[in-house]
């Protein structure tokens, strides 16, 4: 209510309810639906995050599927479009985690200016790649059967992030743990890629999740990667 400028008056008004009916919803009473759809609606909210006792998909234990928006064979059949339209519409936190992938940072002609944007706006920026001298490249390496040109590969990627690393909110580290998934996290959408044995990455499946309950399937597991990361590069040129 306060993010949309209305008072319990503005609100039951916006509504079609009494006042004093609004001042029992602020003390726990739950509306029908019907009104809490029009309430939702009001307040630019989602009847879901405004009252999530309402979703018993959110309980613990629940099955989490409505997270789910999407399930894909291979992280190639995500179609460019959902790509740059989650990272075009992220505005508080973008956490990129996995080896290289360096077809996101391909992604449009203006990513490393888009990021840049964003930052300066306000978004939390962290981008953590693996290190290309640690164990885990080569073993990744060896699994994909690529060659040796995964250390190549993350160098590289490095490389496409250096007008990155002077703007404010942005962070890059390295990180030396053998990933089970890659995750590309936009504010509360992830698409996250679980990594398969002989597969490289585009074969990968790929699911998009959307952040409805923290009992769900949208987990932290970018953030606990994140805190064994080094900064990168050492040294700010």
């Amino acid at each position: 209510m306060l993010r949309a400028h209305l008072d319990p008056a503005a609100l039951a008004e916006a509504v079609g309810v009494d006042v004093k009916t609004v001042t029992r919803w602020l003390t726990g009473r739950i509306p029908h639906q019907h009104t809490r759809l029009a309430v939702a609606d009001a307040l630019g909210e989602t009847e879901a995050d405004l009252w999530p006792q309402t979703r018993p998909d959110q309980a613990p234990g629940a099955e989490a599927t409505a997270e789910v928006v999407a399930a894909y064979a291979h992280r190639a059949d995500i179609g460019h479009h959902v790509w740059a339209d989650l990272l075009t519409g992220a505005t508080t936190r973008i956490d990129l985690l996995g080896y290289a992938y360096p077809f996101f940072l391909e992604l449009l002609p203006h990513t490393m200016q888009l990021i840049t944007d964003k930052a300066t706006n306000g978004a939390q920026v962290r981008l953590a790649f693996a290190d290309p001298d640690c164990p885990h490249v080569a073993e990744r390496d060896n699994l994909e059967q690529i060659g040796g040109t995964l250390p190549g590969r993350i160098r590289n990627a490095l490389n496409f992030c250096e007008p990155l690393h002077q703007v404010p909110g942005v962070q890059i580290g390295l990180h030396t743990v053998h990933l089970y998934n890659s995750v590309f996290r936009f504010d509360h959408h992830m698409i996250v890629t679980p990594h398969l044995y002989r597969a490289r990455g585009y074969q990968h499946p790929a699911l998009h999740l959307r952040e409805l309950s923290p009992h769900g399937i949208f987990a932290a597991h970018a953030d606990q990667i994140w805190q064994t990361t080094t900064p990168y590069p050492t040294h700010t040129p």
